[in-house]
């Protein structure tokens, strides 16, 4: 589709968005949101005729890109059909996502519980652990996100936990390995591992194993770094889970449904979780929809005894139909195959040539369409590009890089010291190459805060 030019029609989105729209995370008369006229594939575009490459995937949830044609389709059919319907009934939606979904997640995960999101499924998997174990207490690590509701963000280990941390929510935070910045003085892979697993068997000892109901970790950090996990590592966690009688929750909202070159990023470990969350890519974002897969132990639990929790759009047709079409499109179309393809045939590497030209790059990690730059200004020190939640004036050369990105027409993911390559997982190589020559460009701008 190319992009028409409406400046008239722009000015009004953003008056009417500054004059009514509350923004998620954002100091509401600082931000200045771009008027979005319309996107396709793995593009947007404003009112100005600008148009921009998506790297952020939306929020890494456009997994088949912008306006995929059937599933438009198949929630126009489904709006026609049945717009909507109250969760205690069989529709063939409901059932047939939970079908598809069952039929791609890892082991007995079988039993499927809808949400209208990430945050919420995250809610519902700790309540079926405590509920399962009869015990309190959960156990997450810094680096990682959750989710923005009461329960989810006490367990998140990032600042945006901060402001709601109460102190009382039953969580306690540990170290998940990550030897790039390694808390455990780690020279190797297999050191940090053993020595990530040891600290966390510690604090499971020091808690007390029988107050602690559940771990939660993302598979794969997300937006708060995209650190991919040592080998053995989460092996060695369902391990200390199976030990202690903890239930082990794996977060897909990021990482699943294609974005590791995996369904789930689960089967790059050749782990199995007790309960497992999903989102966002389910179905592309197009429709709200999350969910909670539940293993047959932890569903047993519940077989003759209520469930206290639900919600009213659980299941949503809509969400479920366009969650239906997704999933067919991605096994027939081979979206999945093409992440891990062109991860490793082209964004790798052409990450890594952007590293040895750039010193602002301090490393390079990622798999599949789940890339992110460690940004630096000394790579012999590893000090970040700017300091940890860092805001304003101090925070100005990540700007400075978000801004040169946008100029050469890419749209980034940044967060804090990193940029986040997350394109849409059918994103196609000469794509691919065209955000990476805009991320060189705007990279050199980076450079020149470095030392």
């Amino acid at each position: 589709m190319t992009p028409q030019t409406d400046p008239q029609a722009g000015a009004a989105v953003k008056a009417a968005d500054r004059a009514h729209v509350f923004h998620s995370w954002s100091a509401q008369e600082l931000i200045d949101p771009l008027a979005v006229a319309g996107a396709e594939g793995s593009y947007f575009w404003d009112f100005d005729g600008n148009r921009y490459l998506d790297f952020t995937s939306g929020l890494v949830f456009t997994n088949i890109g912008y306006q995929h044609p059937k599933v438009v389709a198949a929630i126009q059919e489904q709006a026609a059909a049945m717009t909507t319907f109250a969760p205690a009934f069989a529709v063939e939606a409901r059932s047939e996502a939970a079908r598809l979904i069952a039929e791609r997640t890892p082991g007995d995960l079988d039993k499927i519980f809808f949400t209208n999101g990430g945050a919420d499924a995250v809610e519902h998997a700790v309540r079926m652990a405590r509920i399962h174990t009869g015990r309190p207490k959960v156990l997450s690590a810094y680096r990682s996100y959750h989710g923005g509701t009461q329960q989810a963000v006490n367990i998140t280990g990032d600042p945006r936990r901060w402001a709601s941390d109460s102190g009382a929510a039953g969580v306690v935070h540990f170290w998940a390995p990550f030897l790039y910045r390694s808390r455990f003085y780690a020279e190797t892979e297999q050191q940090e591992c053993e020595r990530a697993l040891e600290h966390l068997e510690t604090t499971i000892a020091f808690e007390g194993p029988g107050t602690i109901a559940a771990i939660v970790l993302e598979t794969i950090p997300g937006t708060a770094g995209i650190m991919v996990p040592p080998p053995g590592y989460l092996a060695g966690v369902r391990e200390l889970c199976d030990k202690y009688g903890i239930v082990f929750v794996l977060d897909e909202v990021m990482a699943g449904f294609g974005r590791t070159g995996e369904w789930f990023a689960a089967d790059l470990f050749d782990v199995v979780p007790d309960l497992m969350t999903f989102a966002k890519g389910v179905n592309s974002g197009y429709v709200p929809l999350g969910g909670v897969a539940i293993s047959g132990r932890i569903a047993e639990t519940f077989g003759k005894r209520a469930y206290p929790g639900g919600l009213t759009y659980s299941g949503h047709p809509l969400a479920c139909a366009a969650a239906v079409a997704t999933i067919q499109v991605m096994a027939e179309e081979g979206v999945v195959e093409n992440a891990a393809e062109l991860g490793a045939s082209v964004v790798e590497p052409g990450l890594r040539r952007l590293a040895e030209r750039h010193p602002s790059v301090g490393e390079v990690r990622g798999v599949g369409m789940f890339w992110a730059l460690d940004l630096v200004r000394n790579r012999e020190t590893r000090e970040p590009l700017v300091p940890y939640n860092a805001a304003g004036e101090a925070a100005a050369p990540m700007a400075a890089f978000a801004a040169a990105a946008k100029a050469n027409g890419v749209w980034p993911f940044v967060n804090m010291n990193r940029t986040h390559v997350v394109p849409p997982c059918n994103v196609t190589e000469a794509e691919l190459k065209e955000g990476l020559a805009a991320l060189d460009a705007a990279l050199s701008v980076a450079d020149e805060y470095t030392e």
